[in-house]
């Protein structure tokens, strides 16, 4: 059995930050801390994530396969999901189950978004960008983008 790994918050901030700008979204700029991979997890990641004012955190999706939540430390932001709106702030969290509605924030404050995402890291995973008309496959460390108007649907009879 394998001992629990303890991050203090020394040992957080001594992780380095990461920039991400999605493909699909270039307002999406995010900066992440993956406490997942420092604490050794392979099969969940979780993340401590950085948004500026106006930026977004992702390009609108949803998962197939995998679930994922988001808990609010500092800032504001609007969370879309589908076609509803939520204003979320410190101590709010928001749960994505597997197969759900897309889903995005962006931060409407004047101060960083910082907030903890988690979710599954299935070996197989499908992931529909719907505002991109893409749909991404990820198998293992395989990853191929479809754009959506051209996956043909194949009936067997």
């Amino acid at each position: 059995m394998t001992a629990a790994t303890v991050l203090h918050k020394r040992d957080i901030d001594g992780i380095k930050e990461n920039r991400r700008v999605h493909p699909f979204n270039d307002r999406a700029v995010i900066h992440l801390k993956s406490l997942g991979e420092a604490a050794g997890l392979s099969d969940t990641g979780v993340h401590l994530a950085r948004v500026a004012p106006g930026d977004e955190t992702t390009a609108f999706h949803s998962h197939e396969l995998s679930d994922e939540f988001v808990y609010i430390l500092a800032g504001t932001a609007t969370l879309s999901v589908g076609d509803e709106q939520h204003e979320l702030g410190p101590g709010d969290f928001a749960g994505f189950p597997a197969n759900g509605a897309a889903h995005i924030m962006q931060n409407t404050g004047s101060e960083d978004l910082v907030y903890l995402m988690a979710g599954g890291r299935p070996h197989v995973d499908i992931v529909n960008y719907p505002r991109a008309g893409k749909k991404m496959y990820k198998v293992g460390t395989r990853v191929d983008i479809v754009d959506t108007p051209h996956i043909k649907e194949i009936h067997r009879g």
